[in-house]
């Protein structure tokens, strides 16, 4: 496994050498290849094209996504250096990763402009969102406290999904267009059709609207065997109301809807106890607002403002558990369950409404030889858990609440000439959150300030510092209770709340926030007419060192060293997390290279022990070539991950593997796209994140309920087609 490692480490760091290598010898040739180049707002609220950006910041385009067929939204990600998904097969929701900083909001997600803050406390991530990949038009991706402009929290970073709209449908010059996809998989069955269509009523009003439905079996993982209960359902709506009220002027009303359908548990397998099974329906609804107004003769206001509400909804009902005999005493005669998940029938619901606001303007001018973009703008938003479980456990471990996170923040991007960039930026923040009798607070000023020059047309270096403000959840500072036993003759301890528990959960009223401290060394790379005529390549490479200041984690304490009788959030006074991350793309027309990889590590600087959720070394190499007048593209890409095994020694490391992926495109008119894909085609068993040991410390774990993990599909074929109409 060490040798692995090693490998990843040399083939990463020697990749980045040739890359430099290359371009450094081609850049009397540059030009520009404005159309290639991919528009984001993540990193400093203002336009700018992602390879000139400052920050560490990739992008997913429609394009891209039509190549790859996802099925998960962690198939739009695999290349972006940095960023790792948490997927189980049991459940359809999303939990982001990036530089292995997750959960509770450390990476901020955002759906068109609205916050994505659901969060259930279990044996998985702690922190998830639902998002149906059929709807994504466009992600942008931040890593690292870079964009602490963007909102409170993100320390890791910020992923931000834009859903479809009326310029993926119809095109410059038409009134109305429509798309129809369909797509079908193997690994047993699945499918999904979709329709999406939008029109132009009249120069100022548009109306777009459309919605997917899309059902999967139960899937095998690369040794053959049958995943069970990783079947799913998921029905998802959009609509989009754009007016334009006068010049300059522009509101977008959107909305939409999401259900997912499935059943959330394993069962139990040989020697394997502690299942519960739940039949599941999520709903998720998501409305906003948005006001932009710009006019290129207008400089001093560029203003954008957005106001949404989210709600998700998880409503369960339990309809298997291990044991087959009634637990009566419980539950009823002929009725099995236990205390820490209910009864068979019981039904539970844990639900979180968030209302947030975000606004900014942008004044730009010149003084001192200097060209000036000044931003100004401030957010909040408003989260309120409800959790509903009568029989079980849940209320404790997800303890109903509110909390507010607010903060504005003051950034001004300078540039002199064609070679000097610098920007300062200062956020504020503040908290308050409140439930089951904890009360807490906090605020903090957070500073930016990067600076980059450009020596030579295309070759950027830059160096940042940053630093991010996380507020702790309501479930970090506000859990409290016993953790039930499954019967009355476990032993266990008897808890500050008058119950006897396996052990307690105690709140944390003077949880501070986590302060992330980021040092970071970039260099973008952007070269046209590379050895070949219209030939481009684009390169980011950063360095980093995010020092995490009161890092929260939950601790285990008092009793024995066979059995904890508390745990309770508690703050880690040093975390540090440092890596290497390069993107890279050769592009020359009929054909194309890549190589994407990160190497990064973690740990608690007190003690040296590894952080849990510090992502492994991966590599991802992409290879393409276009036939047929570019009609036809087809594509390998090849990801090689090593195993992380600097972790706490209660875990088991994650697999290290090989995922290689095919696809081909063909376009035969600019209205027709067909798809066809093999994942995993070498049929590889993997399990991507790490698993608890047994009670005892052996392998594997004993418990096969929420601590289970899932392995990953194995080789799945997939077709798809869209087809488009429009016109004037």
């Amino acid at each position: 496994m060490a040798g692995r490692m090693r490998g990843a480490d040399s083939l990463l760091f020697g990749v980045s050498a040739v890359a430099l290598l290359t371009v450094a010898g081609t850049s009397v040739q540059a030009q520009s290849a404005e159309t290639l180049d991919a528009i984001t707002v993540v990193a400093t609220k203002t336009e700018e094209k992602a390879i000139d950006a400052l920050a560490p910041v990739s992008t997913v385009r429609m394009d891209q996504i039509d190549q790859i067929l996802p099925k998960r939204l962690s198939d739009m990600l695999i290349a972006v250096p940095g960023v790792s998904v948490q997927d189980r097969g049991d459940e359809p929701s999303t939990a982001i990763n990036i530089r292995g900083l997750q959960d509770f909001g450390r990476v901020a997600v955002v759906v068109d402009g609205a916050r994505q803050n659901y969060q259930r406390t279990g044996h998985f991530a702690n922190g998830a969102f639902y998002l149906d990949p059929e709807l994504v038009g466009g992600v942008d991706i931040v890593r690292g406290p870079t964009a602490n402009i963007y909102g409170s929290g993100a320390i890791g970073g910020v992923v931000s999904f834009r859903t479809k709209d009326i310029q993926d449908v119809v095109r410059p010059g038409e009134t109305w267009g429509v798309e129809g996809h369909t797509q079908a998989g193997t690994n047993h069955a699945s499918g999904l059709g979709s329709v999406f269509g939008g029109v132009h009523v009249n120069p100022n009003v548009d109306f777009f609207a459309g919605g997917s439905f899309k059902s999967q079996s139960n899937y095998n993982d690369g040794n053959g065997n049958e995943v069970l209960n990783s079947w799913n359902k998921v029905g998802s709506a959009v609509t989009k109301l754009t007016v334009r009220p006068a010049e300059g002027h522009e509101v977008k009303l959107s909305g939409t809807f999401q259900d997912f359908r499935y059943d959330f548990g394993q069962p139990a397998r040989s020697g394997l106890s502690g299942v519960s099974i739940y039949a599941t329906d999520v709903t998720n609804y998501t409305t906003s607002a948005r006001w932009r107004y710009a006019r290129p003769e207008d400089r001093l206001i560029d203003w954008d403002a957005n106001v949404y509400w989210n709600r998700t909804e998880s409503d369960q009902t339990k309809i298997a558990h291990t044991s087959t005999s009634a637990n009566a005493a419980l539950c009823g005669a002929g009725v099995s369950g236990n205390a820490i998940s209910g009864c068979v029938g019981d039904q539970r619901s844990y639900q979180l409404d968030t209302v947030g606001f975000d606004a900014n303007n942008t004044a730009r001018f010149d003084a001192f030889g200097l060209r000036h973009a000044v931003t100004i703008g401030g957010d909040a938003f408003n989260d309120k858990v409800a959790t509903f479980d009568p029989h079980g456990n849940s209320n404790v471990t997800t303890p109903s609440g509110e909390r507010t996170v607010g903060g504005a923040f003051a950034q001004i991007k300078s540039n002199y000439s064609t070679w000097l960039e610098v920007i300062g930026a200062a956020r504020y923040d503040a908290y308050r959150l409140e439930g089951l009798g904890t009360t807490t607070s906090g605020d903090r000023v957070s500073p930016k300030i990067t600076v980059g020059v450009t020596p030579l047309q295309g070759f950027t270096p830059y160096v940042t510092y940053a630093e991010g403000y996380r507020a702790p959840s309501l479930t970090e500072a506000i859990i409290d209770g016993s953790h039930a036993r499954a019967s009355s003759f476990e032993p266990g301890f008897l808890c500050p709340d008058g119950n006897v528990g396996l052990f307690c959960f105690l709140p944390n009223p003077n949880l501070r926030a986590e302060v992330g401290k980021n040092k970071e060394a970039g260099l973008n790379l952007k070269y046209d007419n590379v050895l070949l005529p219209g030939a481009t390549f684009r390169g980011k490479v950063n360095v980093f060192r995010n020092d995490v200041d009161d890092y929260i984690e939950l601790v285990g304490f008092g009793g024995t060293a066979a059995s904890v009788q508390y745990y309770q959030y508690q703050n880690l006074p040093h975390a540090r997390i440092e890596g290497v991350e390069v993107e890279t793309m050769y592009d020359a027309g009929g054909w194309f290279v890549g190589v994407a990889g990160q190497h990064q590590r973690g740990w608690n600087v007190d003690t040296g022990v590894g952080l849990l959720n510090v992502q492994p070394d991966k590599i991802v190499t992409t290879l393409g070539a276009r036939f047929l007048d570019r009609k036809i593209t087809a594509t390998i890409r090849w990801s090689a991950y090593a195993s992380n095994t600097n972790i706490p020694a209660n875990y088991i490391p994650a697999d290290a593997y090989n995922l290689v992926n095919v696809y081909v495109g063909y376009q035969p008119t600019p209205d027709v796209l067909m798809g066809f894909s093999v994942d995993n085609i070498l049929n590889e068993f993997y399990r991507p994140y790490p698993i608890p040991r047994t009670a005892s410390g052996g392998d594997p774990i004993t418990q096969n309920d929420t601590l289970w993990a899932s392995p990953a599909p194995g080789i799945t074929f997939k077709g798809s087609m869209k087809i488009r109409f429009g016109g004037a």
